[in-house]
């Protein structure tokens, strides 16, 4: 039985979640209590099993009672970046259908642009012009379950790293409202999660894996800390201070820590750690070397994505064996596939699909379903390759393979050196236009120092470069920019930065 209200009745004074910067609890009893209500508040406006709302919340102890209370009424919850215009927010709202929504005050503006055309507007934290206050709502509402409750599902958006966002869309789960799910089976296998785990999160929970995870611990009766955002000595104390036993990050994350002063890094007591789980954008091997030696064999990967069609897992002791790689695949059966769709063998690199997983569809988009699906299965649109152990190993995005003068050159080996120069805080790597070799490899960096920007700096580093890559690989010029767009999860918006150098190159 895995639900918050077994653990409820179990041990209502437990804490469920507890935010890290102001300390506020919500026990089980009170997460129990609080979905319940959002549970009667949804039928009270007429939703039935199906429909979908959307949460366009920042990081709070609510965000995880809204979503619980759609989890148990049935429906389809959609959370919301908060990074969206709102341009960016209505259009998710009319593609989703969503016919309810809650927003934090602090995104108001946005929400009410976005959502003018929703009669069922609720506002969390503050007041938003013509949105009703969630807390008054609530406390209208019993706190006893609804009479008619099954299993509910999110929606997530893809983070429209190369195009507008899709929502990417399961079944929605039959059976009872505590038999688990898909996630809870392989968290338990892999990660030992249980009743005594305590989980930081340090990202934000509109994202597939921060919010699929914490609700995974409090099927099991743990209890999530929630970061209103990362910071990277502010991480490290939090899990001194609570004991932490499990989190998920992201390998920016590790960077950040890693390039922390010796004595902050040092400072604090990480022995409670048993799983540190990352995901989400490629970890350069060096850092995870480092991040290794720092906090000893706890460090676990996976590969997957939102849709959900294939799943690689790698524990510390087999990446030891085989740096760099992602792991085996324990949902769905890897396939690498040529230009011409034929299948190659070990070691020859070429697109990822995964045959025989879990099915889903972008909502609203049979087209672009049918672009990542083939006689192979599903694709995420990687390239890489397996060994002869079947362990992966991922090169890059297929779209952002660079072709220059004939060559194909992957930017993830450029980007992953120059991240480990001290100067650099971030770095993008991509093909601009060049009218001699079609292609080439263009370097955007972030620097620790924006006054050290300029062409110094730009010598020194397409020198560092060069001294651990073919020349092929190395970018040909750099340019420097304050800040580069990254989604909070940890994913570069690299599209936005390659379309603007290929716009001026046509202009």
């Amino acid at each position: 039985m895995m639900h918050p209200f077994v653990h409820a009745a179990a041990t209502p004074d437990k804490p469920a979640i507890i935010m890290a910067g102001t300390g506020e609890t919500m026990t089980y009893g009170a997460l129990e209590a609080r979905s319940n209500r959002v549970a009667q508040l949804m039928r009270a406006q007429g939703l039935v099993r199906g429909d979908t709302i959307a949460v366009l919340m920042t990081n709070c102890a609510d965000y995880l009672a809204v979503c619980w209370g759609a989890q148990r009424s049935g429906l389809v919850y959609v959370a919301m970046s908060t990074k969206l215009t709102a341009e960016e927010a209505g259009y998710i709202l009319a593609d989703s259908g969503a016919k309810l929504i809650v927003a934090s005050a602090s995104l108001g503006a946005v929400a009410a642009g976005a959502a003018a055309g929703l009669t069922a507007r609720y506002a969390s934290g503050g007041a938003i012009d013509g949105f009703d206050d969630l807390d008054t709502a609530l406390a209208a509402q019993p706190a006893t379950p609804i009479a008619d409750e099954s299993c509910g599902r999110d929606m997530l958006y893809s983070s429209g790293t190369t195009g507008r966002p899709k929502g990417v869309r399961g079944p929605l789960p039959e059976g009872a409202l505590d038999a688990g799910d898909a996630l809870t089976g392989l968290v338990a296998m892999l990660y030992q999660f249980g009743p005594d785990m305590v989980y930081l999160s340090p990202a934000p929970l509109y994202h597939a894996a921060p919010l699929r995870y914490c609700m995974a611990v409090q099927r099991f009766g743990g209890t999530v800390v929630v970061m209103e955002r990362f910071d990277p000595e502010t991480y490290l104390a939090l899990v001194e201070t609570y004991r932490i036993t499990h989190s998920q990050l992201v390998p920016t994350m590790f960077v950040r820590m890693l390039k922390l002063d010796e004595d902050v890094r040092t400072r604090h007591d990480l022995s409670s750690l048993k799983a540190a789980i990352h995901a989400a954008a490629p970890c350069p091997v060096d850092v995870k070397h480092a991040m290794l030696a720092w906090w000893g064999p706890v460090i676990y990967e996976y590969y997957s994505a939102t849709e959900g069609a294939g799943f690689t897992t790698i524990s510390p002791q087999e990446w030891l064996a085989r740096p760099g790689s992602v792991g085996k695949a324990i949902l769905g059966e890897i396939r690498v596939l040529g230009d011409d769709d034929e299948l190659l063998p070990p070691g020859q690199t070429g697109r990822i699909y995964f045959a025989g997983g879990p099915g889903f569809s972008y909502h609203n988009d049979a087209e672009k379903t049918a672009s990542v699906m083939g006689t192979h299965g599903a694709t995420f649109g990687d390239i890489g390759h397996v060994d002869e152990d079947g362990y992966l190993f991922l090169t890059d995005r297929a779209a952002f393979m660079i072709i220059s003068g004939g060559v194909n050159v992957y930017p993830q080996e450029a980007e992953n050196a120059l991240t480990l120069h001290p100067e650099v805080a971030d770095v993008a790597v991509f093909g601009v236009p060049d009218a001699e070799m079609g292609e080439a490899v263009k370097a955007v960096v972030q620097p620790r120092d924006m006054a050290r920007a300029g062409p110094e700096l730009e010598a020194e580093l397409i020198a560092f470069v060069r001294s651990r890559l073919s020349h092929v690989k190395c970018p040909k010029s750099i340019d420097f920019l304050p800040e580069l767009p990254r989604h909070d999860t940890g994913k570069l918006y690299k599209r936005l930065l390659k379309d603007r150098y290929w716009a001026e190159a046509a202009a």
